[in-house]
């Protein structure tokens, strides 16, 4: 379940490729590899407080690189991520970023081919572009991207053989040529970009998934997004969700992908063990776990006991849902309150409550559509769910 604005996508294909670069080998010194490593392992399992100390360090051994003023900021990000509702982060973000282009400005006043400035500054300023995105500042968010691109394209064609950056490149090709696609009213945006590759993106994700220094741990993210929701190889991403929450077991986003593939792939019980322990972990404060993953467990919870006919019980989730619905959603209704408040319909139906199930579909009618539900509102209006 994952509303995504034709907006919001464009900007991020053209913003994330250069956050994701940044992530490559930019330094000779083991000792600093192996504490950027083990910084972006703590930020990725959530484990902020010892990922801060690893990039201070970094900025103490070598003051004048770059890395560990944008690591800092990754961890401002992660924060972000987990609870976008929030933005009492966003302006430490900003200004962790605004340091790390200051320290590459720096560097590239003495080498304009300064591979490491280069790709940290378009990282930068491509990762404020994605916070603008998220904000849905989309002038600046579009600046951000223009301005990047040409200092990306730069540091590439320096440094074409990283598998650190098959990453970026990969996200880059995959995304220029499903954008258009998906999204007719963009094609003339696109004669300023180089053309993509959607197979070779994805095949370019799974080499630096596979074979990049810092970068795998995000190529397998992303290639595990775009598997979910565009390739639709529910199976693929569920392996990569799995592997990735074995490995961060702090991490909600890894842990929300396992239960969302599981329930894709019409595996009930072992869905339901994820989101119930999902549930647990929401119950007792656990870092990340908030409103919003609360409601998406009732939500996928509710289909489990739909689909096994235990009709009271799921009610009981899809009623959760769009109480939880009613108190996040700040621009109308979210898929998940219009999607439960059809499932609450269909159950009435079930069980002849047919008074109740028609006004369900009528409140539905009331709603944005999202995913055919107007469609499938019409129909059960017409003929009531399951005859």
């Amino acid at each position: 379940m994952n509303l995504q604005s034709p907006k919001i996508l464009l900007t991020l294909f053209v913003c994330v490729i250069f956050t994701s670069l940044v992530n490559a080998q930019w330094s000779t010194d083991s000792l600093f590899n192996v504490h950027t490593q083990r910084g972006i392992n703590y930020v990725y399992d959530l484990q902020f407080e010892h990922a801060k100390k690893e990039f201070k360090e970094l900025i103490r051994l070598k003051p004048d690189h770059p890395a560990g003023h944008f690591f800092l900021a990754t961890i401002e990000w992660e924060r972000i991520l987990i609870d976008l509702d929030n933005e009492s982060n966003d302006e430490r973000f900003i200004s962790l970023l605004e340091k790390t282009i200051e320290v590459c400005d720096e560097r590239l006043e003495m080498n304009e081919d300064d591979v490491t400035a280069l790709f940290f500054k378009g990282g930068a300023i491509g990762f404020r572009g994605r916070l603008y995105a998220n904000r849905e500042d989309w002038v600046k968010a579009a600046n951000d991207g223009r301005i990047a691109l040409p200092i990306v394209q730069q540091a590439y064609k320096l440094a074409p053989t990283n598998y650190d950056v098959l990453l970026g490149i990969g996200i880059y090709n995959y995304y220029a040529e499903l954008i258009p696609e998906q999204y007719p009213f963009v094609k003339p945006l696109m004669i300023f970009f180089p053309d993509g590759d959607r197979v070779k993106g994805m095949s370019q994700l799974r080499q630096a998934s596979e074979e990049a220094i810092f970068a795998n741990i995000e190529a397998s993210y992303f290639l595990m997004q775009l598997m979910f929701q565009y390739e639709k190889q529910f199976g693929n991403a569920l392996e990569i969700a799995v592997r990735l929450h074995e490995k961060f077991p702090n991490n909600v986003v890894f842990h929300r992908y396992v239960g969302r593939c599981r329930a894709a792939l019409g595996h009930w019980e072992e869905m339901t063990v994820e989101f119930d322990s999902i549930l647990a972990l929401v119950n007792i404060g656990k870092l990340g776990y908030n409103k919003n993953v609360e409601r998406e467990a009732h939500y996928y919870l509710g289909l489990s006991e739909m689909q096994n006919g235990r009709h009271d019980a799921a009610l009981r989730h899809f009623y959760k849902t769009d109480e939880l619905s009613r108190s996040l959603d700040k621009d109308g209704p979210s898929g998940f309150m219009i999607m439960s408040n059809l499932r609450v319909g269909m159950i009435y139906d079930v069980q002849m409550k047919r008074e109740y199930a028609i006004k369900q579909y009528k409140k539905v009618l009331d709603m944005k559509d999202y995913q055919d539900s107007h469609k499938s509102a019409e129909k059960y209006l017409k003929t009531p769910y399951g005859k």
